[in-house]
C-alpha cells in the first residue's frame, strides 16, 4: 500500500500535469504504520527518511534462496543462504567495517555494519567542510570506561581502538549532518555553515583500497532545515536527472536556482 501510494506520487510528479504535487496521500498511508508522522507537529526529516526507506524496502523486497556448498568437520552439507534485496538496498545500502584493536593484547577484529544513512558529527560551531565532518567520523577513536570491549583473547573487558572504513559504497550515499546536539538535558541546534562540493566528492580516503574505484560522487539533492529544535521549516534542492538544472522546493513554490544557490548554511541532509 505504501509502495503503491509512493508510485502514484512519483507518477504525478513526473507527468508534469500540475504546477505542484502534494504528498498528503503518501504521508497519510505512511502514518498508519508510523503514527508520529500523522501529527501536525515538528518531526525530524532524517527519521522520516529512514521510515520511508524501510517501508519501501519491506514492500518491494525479494527473498532469494541460493544453494551453496559448505563443509564442516570433513563432512559436506548444503546450506541455504537467504538474502533480501530491493531497489532500496541496491541504491542506498552500503557497508562499514569497524576495525577494533584491543589495547592490551593488540588482537584485531573486524565488525561489519550495514548503513543507508551516515550521520556525521559537526566538528565546529562556526564553519567547516563536509570533508572535515567525514574525517571526524572516520578518525580512530578509543573505547574506554563504559564503552570497553570484551576481548575474547584476554577474556576480560579492555580498552580498544576503533576505526571505521567503507567496504561497500552505495550508488547513492546519504549524509545526515548532526545539527541537533543533545548533552543530558541541554539541547541545541548547531548553525554551522558547512561547505559541501557539488561534484567530485572523493570517498577513497575512507575506503579499503580494494573498494576505491568509482569513489567520486556528485550532489543530487539537499534537505534544508530553517529554525530551531522544536520549530522550523524544511525545504529541498533537487537536481533534475535529465537537464541537470537545480530547483528549489519550498512547499508549493518550485523555482529554478543557479548552482551557486545550492550551497546553504541550512543544509541538513545531503544526497550524493
Amino acid at each position: 500500500e505504501s509502495a503503491t501510494a509512493f508510485g502514484y506520487l512519483m507518477s504525478d510528479m513526473w507527468l508534469g500535469e500540475f504546477d505542484c504535487v502534494s504528498p498528503e496521500v503518501f504521508r497519510s498511508v505512511l502514518g498508519e504504520r508510523y503514527p508520529a508522522f500523522t501529527k501536525r507537529t515538528q518531526q525530524d526529516a532524517q527519521e522520516f527518511l529512514i521510515c520511508v526507506l524501510n517501508e519501501l524496502h519491506e514492500a518491494l523486497k525479494k527473498v532469494r534462496a541460493s544453494l551453496c556448498q559448505g563443509s564442516t568437520t570433513g563432512a559436506r552439507e548444503n546450506r541455504v543462504i537467504v538474502s533480501e534485496t530491493s531497489i532500496i538496498t541496491q541504491l542506498f545500502e552500503g557497508q562499514l567495517s569497524y576495525n577494533i584493536t584491543c589495547l592490551e593484547c593488540e588482537t584485531t577484529t573486524d565488525k561489519p555494519e550495514i548503513f543507508t544513512v551516515l550521520s556525521l558529527p559537526i566538528p565546529s560551531e562556526s564553519r567547516c567542510s563536509l570533508q572535515d565532518c567525514l574525517r571526524c567520523f572516520f578518525q580512530q577513536d578509543t573505547l574506554t570506561w563504559n564503552n570497553q570491549i570484551h576481548c575474547s583473547w584476554c577474556g576480560t573487558k579492555q580498552d580498544a581502538a576503533v576505526k571505521a572504513n567503507i567496504t561497500k559504497a552505495p550508488k547513492i550515499i546519504i549524509f545526515h549532518l548532526k545539527r541537533f546536539d543533545c548533552q543530558g538535558n541541554y539541547k541545541k541546534k548547531l548553525l554551522t555553515d558547512i561547505c559541501y562540493p557539488l561534484s567530485n566528492l572523493d570517498l577513497s580516503p575512507y575506503s579499503y583500497p580494494f573498494f576505491r574505484r568509482n569513489s567520486k560522487y556528485s550532489l543530487c539533492a539537499v534537505v534544508n532545515h530553517f529554525g530551531f529544535l522544536d520549530s522550523g521549516h524544511y525545504t529541498a534542492f533537487c537536481k533534475h536527472s535529465v537537464t541537470k538544472s537545480w530547483y528549489s522546493f519550498d512547499d508549493s513554490q518550485i523555482t529554478a536556482i543557479p548552482n551557486s544557490s545550492v550551497q546553504t548554511a541550512a543544509a541538513y541532509l545531503l544526497f550524493y
